[in-house]
């Protein structure tokens, strides 16, 4: 049930380790709208072991609940303690303290900086162990956001990091050896994203784009990172050589009228197609023949996985964990960061050769079935779970 919760009773902790009682388990984010981290959340639900686990949701911004449905539908129980911005996050660790005794709460599990934050103050109240997910370089964020973290880095007993270059971040900004810091990369369902499964609508004929176009396309947030003002300018740059080519942008953010003015203005608008929020993307996907991203930074898109594995040639910067994922002219395309451009002359070569995109599709699906699928990364998590719930409790 999703409630807006009030400070509740406290409860005594117990730890429960029989197979007859689940154990308990609070994920704290900052929010639930669509973005790669909260979905991750829903997604990774459907995989784990129920019999064994209870998962609880905890989020603080309101508005920003798209996710909300999907984890209930999944069985998890979804709670909103509201606050409007990251102080009166903050302001929420004794209300979290108390929903974690109230229901018996065995293990906190955080995302992203400020659900870190308040989640690691409720687990020092609580001495219940705290694990934190960190899916960013710590580089990329606000100095407040920065410091927060950091201050309260030691309060949590263990850090996974969702890519090496993520756990390389966290090393050369927090230099202590506790807490532990391990990578568990990010999974998606490859059963799911798969173009042997049916769509539930034709994207091509919705938008009147030929079967025999090739379409180029990304799935994000409308965030400054993804720098969109790049990515149309690239759009516009390689239809001029190619005007066969049709884009389709899918998602929605902050930026929105921002970028479909600039759309306008590049008079773009016949070739360049915006899909808005979708909460199935496999039909987008499916349409798609590059995924095309222009990022300044990232941690390890899932977008781009889901993409890869829909078939998708990836054409990237090497932003983040991409590297990680995309090998230049093995499985994909990659350019520098600062150098997103380049991205042109690569793709406009790769359309050139129709047999070499045939190769790269099937590359780009084999490896993320080889080694970023969701089930090993559930089964990851889960050995994590359990050594934290069998190790004497520790503040770093």
């Amino acid at each position: 049930m999703h409630t807006f919760q009030t400070a509740p009773g406290v409860a005594e902790i117990r730890r429960i380790t029989a197979a007859s009682s689940p154990v308990r388990v609070l994920h704290i984010i900052k929010s639930l709208g669509r973005g790669g981290a909260e979905l991750l959340l829903a997604e990774t639900l459907k995989k784990h072991n129920k019999s064994k686990y209870h998962f609880h949701y905890l989020y603080f911004l309101p508005w920003k609940n798209q996710v909300v449905q999907e984890l209930e539908a999944a069985g998890g129980t979804v709670i909103c303690f509201p606050a409007n911005n990251n102080i009166e996050i903050l302001l929420q660790e004794r209300k979290i303290a108390a929903y974690v005794k109230e229901h018996r709460i065995q293990l906190i599990h955080c995302h992203l900086p400020w659900g870190g934050v308040a989640g690691r103050l409720a687990g020092r109240i609580t001495r219940v162990p705290v694990i934190y997910t960190e899916h960013n370089k710590w580089e990329r964020y606000h100095p407040l956001t920065f410091y927060m973290n950091k201050w309260t880095f030691s309060m949590q007993q263990q850090v996974i990091a969702v890519s090496a270059e993520v756990a390389k971040s966290i090393r050369q900004h927090f230099t202590k050896p506790d807490p532990p810091v391990e990578v568990v990369v990010n999974g998606i369902d490859t059963l799911k994203f798969s173009r042997l499964l049916p769509v539930s609508t034709n994207v091509r004929n919705d938008y009147g784009i030929s079967p025999d176009a090739i379409v180029i396309g990304i799935a994000c947030v409308f965030r400054a990172q993804k720098r969109l003002h790049t990515w149309l300018e690239l759009a516009t740059q390689l239809h001029r050589l190619h005007p066969q080519l049709q884009f389709i942008i899918a998602g929605d953010g902050p930026l929105r009228e921002e970028i479909h003015r600039q759309t306008k203005e590049l008079k773009a608008t016949e070739y360049i197609h915006f899909a808005g929020m979708q909460q199935d993307i496999r039909p987008w996907l499916y349409a798609m023949d590059i995924f095309m991203m222009t990022s300044s930074f990232e941690g390890l898109p899932l977008a781009l996985l889901e993409a890869m594995s829909m078939g998708c040639i990836p054409a990237c910067t090497n932003a983040g964990g991409i590297n990680e994922v995309v090998q230049d002219q093995q499985n994909g395309l990659l350019a520098p960061v600062n150098e997103p451009l380049q991205l042109l002359n690569s793709i406009s070569q790769l359309l050139n050769r129709p047999e070499k995109m045939e190769a790269l599709k099937v590359a780009a699906r084999k490896t993320v079935v080889r080694h970023f699928d969701m089930q090993a990364m559930v089964l990851h998590l889960q050995k994590i779970y359990d050594q934290l719930l069998t190790s004497p409790f520790k503040v770093c």
